[in-house]
């Protein structure tokens, strides 16, 4: 786009999910398809909907039973996440015929950097086109396109018109199509942020827009300018195609299979899952020094904490130790359906650290053989002993993809 210099493109695959079964299944086109966790699980949750079924009030989250009643002639089906992250792959080497910087955003949308392609693939939205049909081509997928002069105007564009739309924004439309839209629309708030702002007077992206800017600093920090910015349409942040190789934080968390109100239960569910983040932060290479504790409550009043421990760890037992301790600091007996445990501030594990006390080669040997069995012999060939009792998940979690069957 010629008022910055930069032309940013967002691929969204619309109702991703949902298209990858029709794509696979010809019998499903055109068909209302939901993609939902098992109701008998208490996971009875949508995770996707086909456009047909949002065309009959379906939306994500809903439960399956209340989508049912709206859509009693919907398909329901398991995830298959292994299929969907091996179609995304797929999208994203499409992609990359077109330009090679590529930034996976999502499972299901990534930025493309077309700046200097333009003699190679024309105007902008004769690019859009190319690449929606190419995708559309070689996977069956649709998609909507946004285009603008840097990633977050490409965002935004991209949601505009939905499925298969291309929308292309410039900095002079920010006025006409952004300003009077709802604060909460722009990308980058989320609820909290614009339950802060609404408390401010500020409704609408002209709203932020217009607030002084010194107001917005004082209030939010450096993030009060970023929000300024962004109401202004300006963003200088770079297309990364490697922005995913580098995680920032390590984390699990599941819906229970009913209200978990016994401390008992919710400690063994907290040992299981700490020693999974442990386990998935020895594979990464990392250790981390803060770990953080989400709770989720049968009302459905969420509650999320941190600690920074004294040393870096990659270990289930200090992890666990963390977790319970905001546990008992900031649970007041609520019946929990939602739990989930993070390790962040992280660093390469360059070794162990010695410690005067405590024998810490001995675990780590314990956590690398741990580790090595399961490798070989499949996450479910050993696990702790308490983990066989009925309140475990750890039986029903193995071998899943983000919760979901492979």
């Amino acid at each position: 786009m010629k008022d910055s210099g930069r032309t940013i493109l967002l691929a969204d695959m619309n109702a991703f999910y949902a298209s990858v079964e029709q794509a696979f299944n010809p019998s499903l086109r055109n068909q209302p398809v939901i993609i939902c966790g098992d109701p008998q699980q208490r996971r009875g949750i949508v995770l996707a909907a086909s456009y047909e079924a949002k065309n009959l009030g379906v939306k994500t989250g809903m439960t399956v039973s209340k989508a049912k009643e709206l859509c009693p002639e919907a398909r329901c089906l398991p995830p298959r996440m292994n299929t969907y992250v091996q179609v995304s792959i797929r999208i994203i080497e499409i992609l990359k015929q077109f330009s090679p910087l590529v930034e996976p955003f999502s499972i299901d949308e990534a930025f493309v950097e077309l700046t200097g392609c333009e003699s190679l693939l024309g105007s902008e939205k004769r690019a859009a086109q190319r690449i929606q049909r190419q995708i559309h081509m070689e996977t069956g997928i649709h998609s909507s396109i946004g285009v603008g002069p840097n990633k977050l105007l490409a965002k935004m564009a991209a949601g505009m018109k939905k499925p298969q739309g291309i929308t292309i924004l410039s900095h002079e439309d920010v006025p006409e199509k952004l300003w009077p839209l709802p604060v909460g629309k722009l990308f980058g708030i989320g609820n909290r942020m614009e339950h802060h702002l609404y408390r401010m007077g500020i409704r609408t992206i002209g709203d932020l827009a217009r607030t002084d800017p010194r107001l917005l600093r004082h209030r939010f920090g450096v993030i009060g300018q970023v929000l300024y910015e962004s109401a202004h349409g300006t963003d200088s942040s770079p297309v990364d195609p490697y922005s995913l190789d580098g995680n920032k934080s390590i984390g699990h968390q599941f819906t229970l299979p009913r209200d978990y109100t016994e401390i008992k239960d919710i400690r063994l569910v907290l040992r299981e899952l700490t020693e999974e983040v442990a386990s998935r932060a020895r594979k990464a290479g990392y250790i981390g020094r803060t770990v953080s504790l989400t709770i989720k409550g049968a009302d459905f009043h969420s509650i999320h904490r941190s600690l920074t421990i004294p040393h870096a760890s990659n270990l289930g037992h200090p992890l666990f130790q963390a977790t319970m301790e905001l546990l008992h600091r900031h649970w007041t007996g609520q019946a929990i359906r939602l739990i989930g445990v993070t390790l962040s501030n992280l660093q390469p594990d360059q070794g162990v650290q010695l410690n005067l006390f405590k024998d810490l080669n001995r675990e780590h040997r314990l956590a690398d053989t741990m580790d090595k069995i399961r490798e070989k012999f499949g996450p479910e060939s050993i696990c702790l002993a308490e983990s066989l009792l009925e309140s475990s998940l750890y039986s029903d979690r193995a071998g899943k993809i983000g919760g979901h069957h492979r």
